[in-house]
């Protein structure tokens, strides 16, 4: 999204939707493969480690090497103007946005231009406080009305991506 009401310019001719995935700790990776098959998008399952993904030829599997950001590093030099990226990390997001792309959380809200900065300055409050001891709780219950939550935040990300002009299948 561009931020401050700023209409979007069309999408260069032929450019495809892409999904990225954050992978490693992902809850909604079946939810991707669910959209992405019913748009015939390509999509990226990035991890650290070996994960299963439907043997379906837009489906491709990115194993990076074990590291800090590694994975990160792999989608935010990648992903641009036109593609979704799946993640809950919030510096992830940020260099995604910065990208132009369409960030999603797995529970369906998303990271934008408009919303990040905040979610920066929170990410990095609860680092301090947890970083001085204190108990700061966990995320909320992950349940079906996050993963209806993202399932339609997903297809209405590729929707708009479409009517920009953004390919898809």
């Amino acid at each position: 999204m561009s931020g401050f009401g700023a209409p979007l310019p069309p999408a260069p001719a032929g450019q495809r939707v892409r999904v990225f995935v954050d992978a490693d700790a992902c809850p909604v990776k079946p939810e991707c493969f669910r959209v992405a098959s019913r748009y015939r998008l390509q999509v990226f399952v990035v991890s650290n480690s070996l994960m299963a993904v439907p043997p379906d030829p837009l489906v491709e599997r990115v194993v990076v090497e074990a590291g800090p950001d590694v994975a990160d590093d792999w989608i935010a030099e990648r992903a641009a103007r036109g593609d979704v990226v799946v993640t809950s990390d919030v510096p992830l997001a940020a260099r995604c946005v910065r990208n132009g792309a369409e960030v999603l959380r797995p529970n369906g809200r998303s990271f934008d231009g408009d919303s990040i900065g905040m979610a920066l300055a929170t990410r990095n409050l609860m680092d301090d406080l947890r970083s001085q001891g204190q108990m700061t709780g966990g995320p909320r219950p992950f349940g079906a009305k996050e993963r209806s939550a993202f399932l339609s935040a997903l297809d209405n990300a590729v929707v708009r991506l479409r009517r920009l002009g953004f390919a898809a299948g």
